[in-house]
């Protein structure tokens, strides 16, 4: 009725996603995600959606959710300008002005609540005190909100908060295309990035990408498909396939990908076995440890003093176990240099270290001493080690992280997304000044894998092969008339 009156035709493709929409919610499925191809028309879609369920029931909160409050307020404009004019809606607006605002509106409704009948907010806003029987998440993951490791956790983090936002019976209605390979979208859970689950488990999916299972256009007078393979040429086919075939892929290339680290949650456990002392991670005996500390005092060129610990398995795997920020109080009696190497004591108490090294330019030369003489006052058995960084920076994490990225090597503990290090990783870059900021984290972890023990396991192998280079392999007698 609406595209009549908007002398408009309906695609198909519409059809196919008012039928999912409408059917769902008669049927009482609650958790439900619609991915279609870009400029699909989805969100208007998902507008009338909420007209027809402000309709049916005037009571109902909703809540829209998007990267940002400006593309939130669009759907509240577009379901606004909706109830104005279709002639079944229009009864539904209110008759005082301060009730049909920008970002929320209030219909007319028998009840009266806290909340308004639809409400728009940014991701990142404060939904504290909020309440809603119906949430969309338009378009939440957009490039800005997931193209580092660390945005990722982030989006997941606060959209895991909607279940105390969401009322007991409420529905969640995800609304988007995916940016990035591991996207909330996801269908098969990323298992290197942790995941044992994929994020929206238990969603009812619709996923309609722009060219069907035998290749056809779901929207050909639209999209015809020389229109749609000159998208493919224009685009690329990495972001082609993500947001028109809806197939999470990498899009943004950066020099150093997180997505290639191995996450972990397992902590330390120590034990003796044979008489002999016997530390393991995650199930796999650790050989042996190397810890870097890059100081820094003060905040004059706002450095950070970092400790990072690097264990390494008897595969040859690293694992970066923890990146530790020192911190100190200014209000403390004690010096800022003690402060700092009794935290590192502790560090070397917990996590069982033989060693460590600290980088001793500029102003870290005198600290050995005081560690060392803090060490034995803890009675503690720690070798100190002085390094001076000889080598550009750049060069030193280039040469600590590009193999063992690489091949895969190199696994995380989760307490580390709770620092800077993996903000730095993705935003390094070999040329220039690497980091667009800081680096500290990056640098301290860099160290702590370049002065670990390569160890490359030997395969076993049973018995020799015979020597096929010619004259080897066995001794030769030959017949002479000499006598010796």
């Amino acid at each position: 009725m609406w595209n009549r009156l908007q002398n408009q035709m309906t695609p198909r493709v519409h059809f196919v996603i008012a039928d999912y929409l409408e059917r769902s919610w008669i049927q009482g499925k609650r958790r439900l995600l619609l991915m279609a191809f870009r400029a699909c028309g989805k969100s208007t879609l998902v507008g009338l959606f909420c007209v027809w369920l402000l309709l049916r029931s005037p009571d109902v909160r909703i809540l829209v959710l998007s990267a940002d409050l400006a593309l939130a307020k669009k759907m509240v404009r577009n379901v606004k300008r909706i109830l104005e004019k279709h002639p079944l809606t229009v009864h539904l607006k209110p008759e005082s002005i301060d009730q049909w605002g920008a970002d929320r509106f209030t219909i007319k409704r028998s009840k009266e609540l806290r909340d308004p009948s639809m409400l728009a907010k940014g991701i990142v806003s404060n939904l504290t005190g909020t309440r809603a029987d119906v949430i969309i998440c338009d378009d939440v993951e957009v490039p800005k909100t997931s193209n580092s490791f660390g945005k990722r956790e982030s989006l997941r983090e606060r959209l895991l908060e909607l279940d105390y936002i969401l009322t007991p019976d409420g529905t969640q209605l995800y609304v988007g295309t995916p940016h990035c390979y591991h996207s909330i979208y996801a269908a098969q859970a990323r298992t290197d990035y942790g995941e044992r689950q994929v994020f929206l488990d238990g969603f009812e999916r619709l996923v309609l990408p722009v060219l069907n299972e035998q290749g056809d256009s779901v929207w050909p007078e639209r999209f015809p498909i020389s229109q749609i393979e000159a998208i493919r040429t224009r685009t690329g086919p990495a972001h082609f396939k993500s947001q028109m075939m809806c197939e999470p892929t990498q899009i943004l290339e950066g020099y150093f990908s997180a997505d290639q680290l191995q996450l972990y949650s397992a902590e330390l456990i120590y034990r003796e076995a044979g008489g002999q002392p016997v530390l393991s991670l995650d199930g796999r005996r650790m050989i042996a440890a190397s810890a870097w500390w890059d100081p820094a005092f003060g905040l004059t060129r706002g450095d950070r003093s970092v400790v990072a610990i690097v264990y390494v398995d008897e595969e040859g795997d690293y694992y970066l176990h923890r990146v530790i920020p020192i911190l100190v109080s200014k209000t403390s009696s004690m010096d800022e240099a003690t402060q700092q190497c009794m935290t590192v004591v502790e560090a070397v108490r917990e996590y069982y270290l033989p060693s460590l090294r600290i980088e001793v330019n500029g102003l870290g030369k005198f600290l050995p001493s005081v560690l060392k003489r803090e060490l034995g006052m803890a009675g503690l058995s720690c070798a100190v080690e002085e390094m001076t960084s000889k080598e550009p920076k750049n060069d030193r994490i280039l040469k600590a992280f590009d193999a063992p990225l690489a091949a895969r090597a190199i696994h995380v503990h989760r307490s580390v997304l709770n620092t800077p290090f993996l903000r730095e990783m993705e935003e390094w870059r070999p040329e220039g000044n690497g980091s667009r900021g800081h680096d500290d984290c990056l640098d301290a972890v860099a160290g702590a894998i370049a002065h670990a023990p390569v160890r490359i396991k030997r395969p076993y192998t049973q018995g020799t092969r015979p020597a096929w280079q010619g004259g080897r392999g066995s001794a030769q007698f030959a017949k002479t008339e000499f006598e010796v």
